[in-house]
């Protein structure tokens, strides 16, 4: 991810990446052969800051590394954008929510999937009342498994958070910002049904989910839904956000970049046995695609749109549209869907102060 961020920033003209640290010997190699030009180079990322001369940090470091390396990011005046999941504990958060209080630079947190165009869009028409008032948000993600990562962090919910934290915090972002209302209790069913089952490290047992049901409810009675399979890959979309209105429903699809959008004002609840089904009926289909991004990347090119939304905000002095409080939240509520999990009840979600 790490890379992803240099690739954007190489082609933004108001930008330049001048260090990089990793303590990976083979990873500092690798992001610093993607530019042309000489950087300074760090293994360990308080020499970095020590050094100085930077307007901004890109946070990109193993999700149980967060706090720490924000704790003495804060040290600093600089920007900071952190990578998802802001931490991996309902306290690490509360404590970078707190530290952020008050600070000179802003602290933006990636949960770049809002910036993917036809979600973006998506987001758009339901503030815009373009479904009615939002009674239902279902959240698809049939994928593949998890990808190997440095010295294999990623295979222990100790590292990661939890599945629900690591990979789904995304989606929880997404059904606040589209429900617009606080979370008040979860109630999940998962597992580790099919993947990394034989796998072991230093001769621990991997232990990160592959699948889940997640149901979120809200105060007003709007309820949210999580559908995660790691073991779907053989789908022709990966990611589909569905958005139900009293007035209609849009749905997004990645990557194929659909987006639909259907009303049912027409027909209401007044049909029947001698009307034809109105399923179907005046759904508009469009592909959804921003032809000023420079750099797609793997998340088809929201980290690019993500990279500008920052620096407009730096340079108007506003503040960020992902605040660390945004995303403690997503934590908060992947750590109460795998207490769920493991109590087998309704969880609620504790919200950051």
């Amino acid at each position: 991810m790490g890379r992803e961020h240099i690739e954007c920033l190489k082609v933004i003209p108001s930008a330049k990446v001048i260090a990089l640290a990793d303590s990976s010997k083979e990873s500092l190699r690798n992001a610093a052969g993607l530019l042309d030009y000489p950087v300074q180079t760090f293994e360990n990322y308080q020499d970095l800051l020590a050094a100085g001369g930077f307007d901004v940090l890109v946070i990109a470091t193993p999700n149980h590394t967060h706090q720490a390396v924000l704790a003495d990011a804060f040290k600093t005046d600089a920007h900071v954008l952190v990578e998802k999941p802001l931490c991996i504990s309902d306290d690490e958060c509360q404590a970078v929510v707190s530290a952020a209080k008050g600070r000179k630079g802003i602290v933006w947190v990636g949960q770049e999937y809002r910036y993917m165009p036809p979600v973006a869009e998506l987001i758009r028409l339901v503030k815009a009342g373009e479904v009615g008032k939002v009674q239902q948000v279902s959240i698809k993600e049939h994928r593949e498994p998890f990808y190997p990562k440095v010295d294999d962090w990623n295979r222990f919910s100790a590292n990661t958070g939890g599945t629900l934290v690591e990979k789904c915090c995304h989606y929880f972002d997404l059904m606040n910002l589209l429900v617009g209302e606080l979370p008040v209790r979860v109630f999940a069913s998962g597992g580790q049904r099919v993947n990394h089952l034989d796998e072991s490290y230093q001769g621990k047992r991997a232990d990160i989910l592959d699948s889940a049901y997640v149901i979120v409810e809200y105060p007003s009675g709007v309820r949210a839904m999580l559908d995660l399979c790691m073991f779907a890959e053989a789908s022709k979309d990966r990611e589909v956000i569905t958005v139900i209105g009293d007035e209609g429903k849009v749905e997004s699809f990645l990557p194929s970049m659909e987006l639909r959008l259907g009303k049912r004002a027409e027909w209401g609840t007044k049909l029947t046995w001698d009307d034809e089904l109105p399923t179907n009926r005046g759904v508009g289909v469009r592909h959804v695609h921003d032809p000023s991004v420079r750099y797609v990347g793997h998340h088809h090119g929201a980290t690019y749109i993500e990279h500008l939304r920052l620096i407009d905000a730096i340079e108007n002095q506003s503040a960020p549209e992902v605040s660390v409080s945004d995303g403690a939240l997503a934590v908060a509520m992947g750590r109460a869907a795998h207490r769920s999990i493991e109590t087998g009840k309704p969880e609620e979600v504790l919200l950051p102060a």
